[in-house]
């Protein structure tokens, strides 16, 4: 059995902390629930963060009972790491009071649960896709990337593969990008053409779950570290607007990308210096960051009210049995 997800670990953090009629709120922390609508609140928040979650299950035929043990191994595993102090032969009965989940439920989720799942490694082709949109050497003068030449003297392609890493011929990392759509191959030219401005793999749905379960995940960690602290550890803002028109909407994620560029032009190169500078530090040290940029439109609720119900076909219905008398 593998350890949960990002997402379903974050969302479980949530609910680790003891009732309060067993823990006294430290000064300065937020207090656990206390009345039924900081629950309801806390409710209402879950079941938006799992309703688009349950929409992809759906489409893929991921069963609910699979859900259902993915939350639970979550839950276990946040109220074990909420009392890491606590002795063997007590973490179960901790856990099940904590929890509300059986011991004999508890004791088969940690003793299946194991090592909490590895990071996954990262992908040396995004590494040099990103470099090939922020390194300023292969972009031209309008600060777009450059239509590289596959080989030769820099700026080329086989340059900027070998400027990531030395232990993947480029060709190799030239046909995972070409396979991920992400890069056009002239043969004629011989010169490679960035395909899109952001690395967001095409036909790839494993790659693409693994960036919903990393950047989703991370996101989702940080607002819950915000809330169980009652404060801003982590950066965290967001534009909302409503009331616009498919048009307006249209004409503002125009300007999205851009602002993506200024980001990885503005971060990028720092983060590497940093990255060659940290690299003797000890592994208990070392930390990880995540930066990232989102947008988001949909139907308002109104929008949504006003559109006609969708039915179901007539022979699609489901039919009664027969009722015997």
């Amino acid at each position: 059995m593998h350890p949960p997800g990002p997402i379903a670990a974050a969302v479980a953090r949530l609910f680790q902390s003891e009732p309060m009629t067993q823990r006294k709120p430290k000064a300065g922390k937020m207090a656990a629930l206390s009345n039924d609508d900081e629950q309801q609140a806390l409710l209402d928040a879950v079941h938006a963060v799992f309703t688009p979650l349950a929409r992809l299950a759906v489409t893929r035929g991921v069963p609910y009972a699979a859900l259902e043990d993915a939350l639970k191994r979550a839950v276990v595993q946040a109220a074990a790491l909420a009392h890491p102090q606590a002795a063997p032969h007590r973490s179960v009965s901790r856990i099940a009071t904590a929890t509300g989940i059986n011991r004999r439920e508890v004791t088969r989720l940690t003793q299946a649960s194991g090592e909490p799942a590895p990071l996954r490694e990262r992908s040396v082709a995004s590494e040099v896709f990103t470099r090939w949109l922020s390194d300023r050497a292969y972009r031209d003068r309008k600060g777009e990337p450059r239509v590289l030449a596959r080989l030769g003297p820099a700026p080329s392609f086989e340059t900027l593969a070998q400027s990531v890493t030395r232990d993947v011929h480029p060709r190799s990392l030239l046909d995972e990008l070409l396979r991920l759509d992400l890069a056009v191959l002239d043969e004629a030219a011989d010169t490679v053409t960035v395909r899109r401005d952001g690395f967001v793999p095409s036909g790839d749905r494993a790659r693409m779950l693994g960036f919903l379960a990393d950047n989703v995940g991370d996101h989702l960690a940080a607002s819950v570290d915000n809330v169980l602290a009652d404060g801003r550890r982590h950066f965290e803002q967001a534009v909302f607007a409503d009331g616009l028109s498919p048009a307006s909407v249209s004409a503002v994620q125009r300007l999205v990308g851009p602002q993506w560029k200024a980001l990885l032009d503005a971060l990028v190169p720092p983060l590497e210096k940093r990255v060659q500078a940290d690299g003797a530090i000890p592994q208990a040290e070392r930390r990880r960051v995540r930066i990232g940029l989102y947008a988001f439109d949909e139907p308002t609720p109104e929008a949504r009210a006003a559109q006609p119900a969708a039915t179901i076909p007539e022979e699609a219905a489901p039919r009664r049995r027969p009722r015997k008398r």
